[in-house]
């Protein structure tokens, strides 16, 4: 059951311009810091972790794992309670962003950490980025009861954010095709879901059958084919066939334990789900949609965010740690790096408390913008 709207109708701009200036960082007090020496690895061989309680960003070496800088929000000027909840990266690591829940800004940073633009928006939760256009899609956190019903369209240039209605309450999922087709969110309050044309003007909504799944986050497919959805209130994997005009539900996986933030790997050959409360994370066989392992480690503490490495090899899961489950004083957020091949262990880093979002560039995408002959 679907039903047309109107998508990028203009509703004025929610926030605004808001260039500081390339040549410095800059926060409300006009500031930029971090807390440790500039990195050696490139910035696109950088993994980057947001940590919600120490509204830091972590920077890790996607070879190693191993933290490079903690950047420090806060000695910037955002408050103390600001939330630092998700990451997304340009595809050539030049910038990421970063959304404050609390404070109600995404701000963009450059390669040196500094604060070089931000725009306004209440309650932002999670960021997509389309890698063939300038668009950052921005969806509303969890945390919030009652937000708008609309998602963010930001700008990256400009830094200019519109907010485009999609007809129902607290959208969080949210997730772009990376061949430049199509955007995808969902409500957490109902089975229902939106999708429309980067850039268009229209959106479909679509009912999702079935008891209230909690759509926590979307992940799509690097070919465009598959939209796998995680549901927090039923532990379902849910993928939707993305090849015809409609997605259609084509598998179901019964994973439990909460699943949070999946991500596929570049070949597209498996997706990694973390499960926020079991404290493991599933990995799944794309080729046959079964669980291939079930993966577990005492720094796999809550685990949230998940992202992949830039060359595929290693896969990074951020773990909350707010009740102290990994047994560190102080009740660090960790990063847990697996060796995609083996399944191992490789490093678990410790980084600020409440690690969220977590993401890494991905060079390969922009490579995979020119629209294939049956979509």
């Amino acid at each position: 059951m679907m039903k047309r709207a109107g998508f990028l109708r203009f509703l004025g701009i929610a926030s605004s311009l808001a260039l500081f200036g390339c040549g410095g960082g800059t926060g409300p007090s006009g500031t930029a810091s971090s807390m440790a020496s500039p990195a050696s690895a490139s910035q696109a061989d950088r993994v980057y972790v947001v940590s919600q309680e120490g509204v830091s960003v972590g920077v890790l070496d996607a070879a190693t794992g191993e933290l490079l800088e903690e950047v420090d929000l806060t000695s910037m000027g955002y408050t103390p309670t600001a939330k630092a909840h998700h990451v997304a990266v340009e595809p050539d690591g030049s910038y990421y962003y970063v959304s404050l829940i609390a404070d109600g800004w995404v701000l963009k940073l450059n390669r040196e950490n500094e604060v070089v633009a931000r725009a306004e928006f209440e309650t932002p939760g999670l960021l997509a980025l389309d890698p063939t256009s300038d668009l950052l899609y921005v969806g509303r956190s969890m945390a919030a009861v009652n937000p708008p019903q609309r998602v963010g369209v930001l700008d990256r240039t400009t830094m200019e954010m519109e907010e485009v209605d999609v007809f129902f309450p607290r959208p969080h999922a949210l997730a772009l095709d990376p061949m430049g087709h199509r955007v995808f969110t969902a409500s957490l309050a109902e089975n229902r879901m939106a999708y429309g044309p980067l850039g268009a003007m229209e959106v479909d909504l679509m009912e999702v059958e079935g008891p209230l799944q909690t759509l926590v986050q979307f992940a799509v497919s690097p070919d465009g084919r598959w939209l796998a959805g995680t549901g927090q209130m039923t532990g379902q994997l849910l993928v939707w066939d993305l090849t015809g005009d409609v997605p259609a539900l084509a598998h179901t996986l019964e994973l439990g334990g909460q699943p949070w933030h999946p991500s596929f790997t570049p070949d597209g050959e498996e997706l990694w789900v973390p499960r926020r409360t079991a404290d493991a994370v599933s990995v799944v066989d794309t080729r046959s949609w079964s669980v291939a392992a079930e993966l577990e480690h005492p720094a796999l503490a809550e685990p949230h965010g998940s992202a992949v490495s830039p060359d595929g090899s290693r896969v990074f899961v951020a773990g909350r740690n707010t009740t102290g489950a990994y047994g560190v004083p102080g009740n660090p957020g960790t990063v847990v790096v697996f060796d995609r091949a083996s399944r191992t262990v490789l490093h678990v880093t410790e980084v600020g408390p409440y690690a969220a979002g977590i993401a890494a560039p991905m060079p390969w995408l922009g490579e995979r913008g020119s629209p294939s002959p049956d979509r």
